[in-house]
């Protein structure tokens, strides 16, 4: 393993240029002059596209242009002490210290860990102080090496006196702040508990500095924190205790926060990663003060996933069960969109084009334009909107639209499964076996008879035999020039082979036989049966609203609004109706109780009742969720009745809808309105009568009292 910073890539009080991409420029030529770059124009060329996307100077004159690239194959360091100071764009001036940080695209691991050692040590003093006092470059590779800890056992005695003024700087830094951590054993029990997420688009340095920021900022406050560094060098997920004992999250971050929903629920400090290094100080004090707002920022979500661990890691402890959970409703959570956008897109390619689009759709996408509209008395389109050739036009796009959505949710939903046990690695063969289990291929025999399709089934199992598998590879010991191969290419490769052999020779045709049974039960279903299924349906869409028996009967729901060409009494979009319907009970039947008997509930109560009633009309079933968690042995049964009775009242007024979310928004892909709002109505009545009943037997069934 080659150094990362020698000599040969050190220069001391350099005349670079008087432009940031000048300097960056020349530092990528010494990289190449060293021979440590396969390719100086692209080294060069993206560290000034990183910096495009946000400037890296720093304060304290210190300047990290990095990137991750192709122009080099081995993780390297570059440093000028530049004379004069450049500007790279932090707020204190112009920079003296420069690292040019050039890390392969697909980076070893020990190396990247090393560099996230060297960003933490950007932000502390002492070790700055040591690169400027530094005489030769021989002393700034020392000094380098004392933070990455790989300086030899016995140092030059040129470099001793460097390096023992930066341990003796490092010393001072903590006797400084050692009264901060001081606390005594009473104060410590108290102290109050945060935890952050740190991420920069490429995950070397920004990330691990912002991280050491907040963690030196919360000792010096006398406060518990804990840091998820989501960054190059790997990441391990906090723990579900640790998330759940803290009073609110930072997210310092420039990219999406993996697995977000841990922090469902939780008070939000929200910025971006360069703000910590600037105002760690600032930015805990704010945590801390949302921590006791009740208006503050809150990471958005139910609440029922915070602290829950997700992504690959999981947390000490976590049972069988809980796993279970986590990896499912991780598939479920990244799947609904796909099923929204694409199911809401169908259901308005009907409003537009009418029912009969499903047939000239494509037709009118080959053959028509905007300047050439098609002809809808031709095409019989005889619901097309207002008879326009426009509407019936802009119906078959959206058509096409949503059903390119919806062949995704399958994959998607095995594809994320996959990605919960394996993280990463686990989330290309995951479509794949998705892929197989909804035959996105079409593959099909001389007669048209295809392999047989597993639907959402198929999706779960294979979903978790592919992240099973991607998990067991990546477990293998191989040697150190291979790791950079693994996730990119062994792990998704002998795990696509072998999760695809499994389900296409193996595990296909029994799957299939079982979806089968299934799609012939519910087309059977009529009468008591089919009342019977709205109300099973209910009872699990209100049990726990947004949690796992609520996102089954979801995910249940919704794989049969795909089926475009269904006739508007087809079972699986009665099923469709009896979901929404019945999840849209809670919200409003306790919004309703609040009204009615105000004195029943807190304060706080009643202002999440004033919300319900959108919450509610939207298919937002969390919005029941703060209810029953201040009282769940009243609400939650009183909620799950109203949903049972709107989920049969739906089946028995043969209510049907396309759309798979929205509400009383869709009313428009809705057939059979009245007995919609009937069914919803009565619901909503009972659910409200049951909670108030069952709230004025409690000797107090309201904590605080009505002012």
């Amino acid at each position: 393993m080659s150094d990362l910073i020698t000599a040969d890539l050190v220069r001391l009080d350099a005349d670079l240029g008087s432009e940031k991409h000048d300097v960056i420029r020349a530092l990528a030529a010494t990289v190449g002059e060293a021979g440590r770059a396969t390719d100086v124009a692209q080294l060069a060329d993206d560290a000034i596209a990183r910096e495009g996307t946000s400037p890296t100077g720093l304060p304290g004159g210190i300047a990290i242009p990095h990137c991750r690239t192709a122009g080099v194959e081995e993780p390297t360091l570059a440093f000028a002490r530049l004379s004069p100071p450049v500007d790279f764009g932090a707020k204190d001036g112009p920079a003296d210290l420069a690292f040019l940080i050039s890390a392969p695209a697909s980076g070893d691991a020990t190396h990247l860990q090393l560099l996230t050692k060297l960003a933490r040590a950007l932000v502390k003093p002492a070790f700055t102080d040591a690169l400027r006092a530094a005489e030769t470059r021989e002393e700034v590779v020392e000094i380098v090496a004392d933070v990455l800890g790989t300086a030899p056992a016995a140092k030059p005695a040129a470099a001793a006196a460097p390096a023992a003024a930066s341990a003796s700087a490092s010393a001072a830094t903590a006797t400084a702040t050692a009264p901060a951590a001081a606390t005594p054993a009473a104060a410590t029990a108290t102290r109050r508990r945060l935890v952050a997420v740190t991420a920069c688009p490429t995950g070397i340095a920004h990330t691990y500095m912002a991280a050491e920021a907040l963690e030196a900022a919360a000792e010096r406050a006398g406060v518990d924190l804990a840091v998820e560094t989501q960054g190059s060098a790997g990441s391990t997920p906090l723990g579900a205790d640790v998330i759940r004992q803290a009073e609110a999250v930072i997210f310092a971050v420039d990219v999406g926060v993996r697995d977000r929903a841990r922090f469902a629920g939780k008070p939000l400090v929200s910025s971006g990663v360069k703000r910590p290094i600037d105002a760690a100080d600032a930015m805990i004090a704010e945590a801390l003060r949302n921590a006791d707002d009740p208006g503050a920022p809150r990471v958005e979500g139910s609440g029922s996933d915070a602290g829950a661990d997700s992504g690959a890691g999981t947390g000490g402890g976590e049972t069988w069960g809980g796993r279970t959970r986590r990896v499912l409703m991780t598939g479920v959570s990244y799947m609904i969109p796909f099923v929204a956008a694409g199911g809401l897109l169908i259901a308005l390619s009907f409003l537009f084009g009418g029912y009969e689009i499903v047939g000239p759709y494509g037709e009118i996408a080959v053959n028509n334009t905007l300047f050439n509209l098609p002809d809808v008395d031709a095409l019989g389109l005889d619901h097309a909107l207002f008879g326009s050739g426009l509407m019936a036009y802009i119906g078959a796009l959206f058509f096409i639209i949503g059903k390119t959505a919806f062949m995704f949710f399958i994959p998607a939903l095995a594809g994320y499964i996959a990605y919960a046990i394996a993280d990463r690695p686990g989330i290309a063969p995951g479509f794949i076996v998705g892929g197989l289990a909804a035959n996105i291929f079409g593959v099909v025999d001389g007669d048209g008879v295809g392999v047989p399709a597993t639907g959402f089934l198929g999706a779960i199992v294979g979903g978790v035999l592919a992240g099973v598998i991607a998990h067991w590879i990546g477990s293998w010991k191989v040697p150190s020039w291979a790791r950079g191969l693994m996730p990119v290419l062994v792990i998704p490769l002998l795990t696509s082979i072998i999760a695809g052999l499994l389900m296409l020779v193996v595990l296909g045709r029994p799957i299939g036989w079982l979806m089968d049974q299934l799609n012939d039960g519910l087309n059977s279903m009529s009468g008591s049966y089919a009342i019977l299924l709205g109300v099973v349906l209910g009872l699990m869409m209100a049990f726990d609203m947004g949690g796992p028996l609520n996102k089954v009967a979801y995910a249940f729901a919704a794989t049969g609004v795909g089926g475009a060409a269904l006739a508007a009494d087809a079972p699986e979009l009665k099923i469709m109706a009896s979901v929404m319907l019945a999840g849209m009970v809670p919200p409003i039947a306790l919004a309703l109780a609040t009204v009615v008997r105000p004195k029943l509930f807190t304060q706080p109560e009643r202002e999440n009742g004033k919300a319900g009633w959108l919450l509610g009309a939207s298919f937002i079933t969390e919005g029941a969720i703060p209810f029953a968690a201040a009282d769940p042995l009243r609400v939650i049964p009183s909620i799950m009745l109203g949903s049972a009775v709107t989920g049969g009242l739906s089946q028995a007024l043969d209510v049907s809808v396309r759309a798979p979310h929205g509400g009383i928004f869709v009313l428009f892909a809705v057939d059979g309105v009245l007995g919609f709002i009937i069914a919803l109505v009565a619901g909503v009545l009972v659910g409200a009568a049951a909670v108030i009943a069952l709230k004025s037997t409690a000797k107090n069934p309201a904590v605080a009292p009505v002012a």
